[in-house]
Formats: C-alpha cells, sequence, structure tokens
C-alpha cells in the first residue's frame, strides 16, 4: 500500500505548538489596509489558535 501524503498547503499554514495544539494566522492583512486602524492592523499581525472542532480534522491533513 503506497504512502500516505500530507496536504502540503496545510503543513505551509499550520504549525503545531509545544503544547500540540494547533496555529495558525490571521486574515484580512493583505491589503485595502488604509482604511483599518493601527490597533486592528496590529492585532492582525499576531497568530491564535484554531478552533478544537476544525482541528481534528486540520491534523489529519497535516500529520502522516
Amino acid at each position: 500500500m503506497p504512502k500516505m501524503k500530507s496536504r502540503s498547503c496545510a503543513r505551509k499554514r499550520f504549525e503545531i505548538t509545544a503544547n500540540g495544539h494547533l496555529k495558525r494566522k490571521k486574515a484580512y492583512k493583505s491589503h485595502i489596509l488604509n482604511k483599518k486602524s493601527r490597533k486592528r492592523k496590529r492585532n492582525l499581525r499576531k497568530t491564535t489558535l484554531i478552533f478544537k472542532g476544525v482541528e481534528k480534522k486540520l491534523r489529519t491533513m497535516i500529520e502522516v
């Protein structure tokens, strides 16, 4: 039986933290930035953890 491949798109977008959770970047930081406040753009720079309901699906995509 052939090896299972991980989804390379998911592999590039998500990271696993030391505690085993999944980390992602926030959206809405790519364009139309002049109408967004400094505070909002600063907070969009930070990473956040993935919702537990979706985390299980993403794990199967990332881990081989």
